[in-house]
């Protein structure tokens, strides 16, 4: 009897591990794309991390020279995390991550767009 006890135990932590997945971190560094008639985007260059735990999707991002920024988004059942990230000045910049099969990839558009395809770390 204590033998069976011990293997469903044993059994059921196995399970639960399997169940809960490390959290995945991805990054992608880039230029600008020129918008709103700004011919400067195309000289910025960002960086942008992007940890996602399951659902939960959290990113910092920074302009070469610039303060580091972050966001947070709840990834949705279409694989899409949708969100608005602070910028200073009471800016903001829409930020998209979008999550498929083969690829992730992530847009920050604001007075620059800043795309690119996420790379695991």
């Amino acid at each position: 009897m204590t033998r069976i006890v011990a293997t469903g135990v044993a059994l059921s932590v196995l399970l639960a591990g399997a169940a809960h997945a490390e959290p995945v971190a991805y990054s992608w560094t880039g230029m600008g794309t020129n918008v709103m008639g700004s011919s400067k985007c195309s000289t910025y260059k960002m960086t942008i991390d992007v940890t996602v735990d399951g659902n939960s999707v959290k990113g910092l991002f920074q302009q070469q020279g610039r303060d580091q920024r972050h966001f947070e988004a709840t990834k949705d059942a279409k694989g899409l995390a949708k969100t608005k990230a602070e910028i200073g000045g009471g800016s903001k910049m829409d930020v998209t991550v979008t999550f498929k099969e083969n690829e992730t990839r992530v847009l920050l558009d604001g007075y620059c767009k800043f795309e690119g395809k996420l790379t695991k770390k």
